[in-house]
């Protein structure tokens, strides 16, 4: 039996020695990675050994993490140290780690090598563009990771049963959600090796904090019913507080400063002010604080975001033909049409097209809609085959 600490089991820290690096270089022949046997590219972020001794030459020993798979068992997960080379030569290598001298190996390492189909290929839904009441989600579209695979699965799962209701999709925007950056890189950019989301790839995650996805996002998740009215009544009544409360710090003054000018100041907390509600719950007070002291950075960026929706609140007709736009780059043309953006916003974000491309585009778009009258079209619309969600 395994000791443990509060409740937790210890992880332990180990590394890989010479030994190691002799038997995976002599060995490296022998990896369908490096045979030629597997072509995909890996993970960037989760490298194999044999990756990490080979593109990182110049590290004499690997960092090796063992992770007690459970409470009532002896066994280890070996984290870092995942290889596609053969089991004979995983039992040496498991054997050189330090502390692992004696271990036995319950299950091999392995590689696998995944199709994907291009990401291109699908609405902001998940949708395919091809074949109506096809969603896809998760490794198939490109992606790496659990998250990535439930944020997909979660939209997909969403967007189809509101097509069997005939209702409209949900499409969360870049700056309503980590899931709206991801899923907009993945149509809109594609990828050429396994996607993993960042808080790198978000240019508003100023707006994107764990501490306000609720303010973020519940108001979508009751109205779509995925919310109860229980706990959505909650999520009101904190978001009414911290709004009084903001509103009352602003209009209350201490002398001359205002309680808000008095939190802005950076050593100064919520319970340093004077006349301050001692009923708030920790959660309001939290949000207070931030909404006060950072005010300038998130104004700054909701400006951001102003201008973002009014880009992505200019739609482009599904019948629209961008071949037949003057003065438009080969470049261009050529990735609009495959992506077809939905909006001028998301065709200004395809890798290719230039500020001076959507200029071209907005005024053919206004030439189009004088002509033909920009209704509303169906974006789903017309397709090569079509799904039954029904049956």
């Amino acid at each position: 039996m395994l000791d443990r600490i509060n409740g937790q089991l210890n992880c332990h820290i180990t590394f890989t020695t010479d030994k190691t690096r002799e038997l995976i270089l002599k060995n490296l022949h022998k990896s369908p990675m490096y045979s030629g046997v597997i072509e995909g590219v890996g993970p960037r972020y989760c490298p194999s050994i044999e990756d990490k001794f080979v593109k990182f030459a110049e590290k004499d020993r690997h960092q090796i993490f063992l992770e007690p798979e459970g409470i009532e068992t002896d066994e280890y997960y070996v984290n870092g140290f995942s290889t596609s080379l053969p089991f004979e030569v995983q039992i040496e290598m498991v054997r050189s780690i330090i502390g692992c001298e004696n271990a036995e190996i319950m299950r091999p390492a392995y590689a696998v090598e995944y199709d994907f189909a291009f990401p291109t290929q699908l609405h902001l839904s998940l949708e395919t563009k091809s074949c109506r009441n096809l969603f896809l989600a998760g490794q198939i579209n490109g992606t790496s990771g659990y998250e990535e695979a439930g944020a997909q699965g979660l939209m997909a799962g969403i967007n189809a049963a509101r097509r069997v209701q005939g209702r409209e999709p949900i499409v969360l925007r870049r700056d309503q959600a980590y899931i709206g950056v991801l899923i907009d890189d993945l149509v809109t950019k594609g990828t050429s090796e396994p996607y993993r989301m960042f808080t790198s790839r978000a240019e508003y995650r100023l707006l994107l904090r764990q501490d306000n996805a609720d303010l973020r996002l519940s108001q979508i998740g009751h109205e779509i019913g995925l919310l109860s009215d229980r706990c959505y009544k909650q999520f009101s009544a904190k978001e009414t507080a911290i709004n009084n409360e903001i509103n009352r710090l602003h209009s209350t003054h201490s002398k001359t400063d205002s309680l808000a000018k008095i939190l802005s100041r950076p050593e100064t907390l919520y319970k340093d002010l004077p006349n301050r509600n001692d009923q708030l719950t920790p959660e309001v007070i939290q949000q207070v604080e931030i909404a006060v002291k950072y005010a300038g950075y998130i104004d700054r960026q909701e400006l951001e975001v102003g201008k973002f929706k009014n880009l992505e609140s200019k739609e482009i007709p599904a019948a629209f033909d961008f071949s037949t736009v003057p003065s438009l780059r080969i470049e261009a043309r050529q990735k609009l049409a495959k992506i077809r953006p939905a909006t001028i916003g998301q065709a200004a974000r395809i890798s290719g097209v230039s500020p001076a491309d959507i200029s071209i585009i907005l005024v053919s778009l206004k030439r189009w809609g004088a002509n033909a009258g920009l209704e509303s079209s169906d974006s789903n619309s017309g397709g090569s085959c079509e799904v039954d969600l029904e049956n």
